[in-house]
């Protein structure tokens, strides 16, 4: 079957239970199926804007209520949407890093954090991980001092993920923007694996900004995320613009700066509205996510020879696997190579793993039922036996 052309329909979730790490949080609620139909054409949001022409002042459909919304489920001041996580990464780095200014990531940060911060010739610094592939306080203030004697500047800026993109840990993020703001430096949470599926409330955590993806974490069509700040940052990060031009002396109003103007038109913004009130409550129900996600892990941990690289027991349902030892032996010796495991999943429903990768891999089983989980960890084990890998 085909959309048009060469392009080929996708059917992936609905033929598969999926387990792909970046993209069962970003499945699209029927809702914002519907609003894709409604509002595909590029400027549709448009239809409805008057002064001050901004995005958020849109009332139908309801944009701004949704602003709104969008910063108390943060538990924020004021939020705005944004092109993906990564744009919102860039809007705080414009804001706070000039040339040659230390800021620090961490040793597990995502490489949009890196280019944001490059992007304005910043200094990059990272905090190293301790062996359980955590960041820890007590590293965030070494690090500090350190950077700061180097350079002889305090960083103007830390990025700090909520949870890590390569490991899916759940770090002690309130105790490390405690350290940071006894240093006068602002905290940017990266939620982009949070944000939308499971409770965040960024001024407990004590986080300046936070920063979501719409389309890893929020049922919303790519790209889109949102940027949250304090009331205190809100006024830096969201600046409206002053400029005069000096031949036809045009002004452009209360446009914000770092936003570019508007942001997400379309089926971007309008997608994120129609899925938000599932999103809002589907956070409530991360304990549930979890013992699903757990019965997986539970199944690979009983393979002899399977490791779990992320910690243990499991605070996130983004899983780093190694099976190095298990079925990466297989591949070895079997007719498909690596490719044996991701057939034999596939033959059994199941989509999402890297087709050839035997050694240390990631799947994510957010979204999954029960019914689902105890297939996934079933076929795990039936793999495994089939294959001559004794079980724990």
């Amino acid at each position: 079957m085909k959309c048009a052309g060469s392009i080929d329909v996708r059917d992936i979730d609905e033929s598969s239970i999926n387990i792909d790490p970046i993209q069962v949080g970003g499945r699209l609620t029927a809702e914002a199926m519907k609003a894709i139909i409604a509002y595909g054409d590029g400027y549709s949001i448009c239809d409805n804007c008057r002064k001050p022409f901004r995005l958020d002042y849109i009332k139908t459909p309801p944009v701004d209520v949704f602003m709104r919304d969008l910063a108390a489920f943060l538990h924020m001041d004021v939020a705005r949407v944004v092109p993906g996580a990564r744009r919102g990464f860039q809007a705080v780095a414009d804001t706070y890093v000039q040339k040659n200014d230390p800021v620090l990531i961490t040793a597990l940060s995502h490489y949009t954090e890196v280019l944001a911060i490059e992007s304005r010739g910043g200094i990059i610094r990272e905090i190293p991980k301790t062996a359980e592939n955590l960041i820890t306080p007590d590293a965030t203030a070494t690090k500090i001092e350190e950077v700061t004697r180097e350079t002889g500047k305090t960083p103007s800026l830390l990025f700090l993920d909520h949870v890590d993109y390569q490991y899916g840990n759940l770090h002690p993020v309130w105790d490390i923007t405690r350290i940071a703001h006894q240093y006068d430096i602002p905290v940017l949470l990266n939620g982009a694996y949070t944000v939308g599926i499971m409770e965040v409330d960024g001024k407990e955590i004590g986080a300046d900004f936070v920063v979501g993806s719409g389309h890893k974490s929020m049922a919303a069509p790519a790209p889109s995320g949102v940027l949250a700040a304090t009331s205190e940052r809100a006024s830096e990060v969201f600046r409206t613009t002053s400029v005069k031009t000096d031949i036809t002396s045009r002004t452009f109003g209360i446009k914000e700066v770092e936003m570019m103007g508007c942001t997400l038109m379309g089926v971007t913004l309008v997608g994120m509205m129609a899925s938000f009130p599932r999103v809002q409550e589907r956070v409530k129900h991360w304990e549930e996510e979890l013992a699903h996600g757990n019965l997986v892990v539970e199944a690979l941990k009983s393979i002899q020879g399977t490791d779990i690289r992320s910690e243990y027991p499991r605070k996130h349902t983004l899983t780093r696997v190694d099976t190095t030892n298990s079925f990466d032996e297989v591949a070895k010796t079997h007719k498909k190579r690596g490719y044996f495991l991701s057939s034999a999943l596939k033959a059994r429903g199941i989509a999402g793993t890297i087709p050839g990768a035997t050694k240390v891999w990631k799947f994510n089983t957010y979204g999954m039922t029960k019914a689902q989980a105890d297939h996934v960890a079933t076929s795990f084990r039936e793999i495994a036996e089939e294959n001559g890998i004794p079980s724990r």
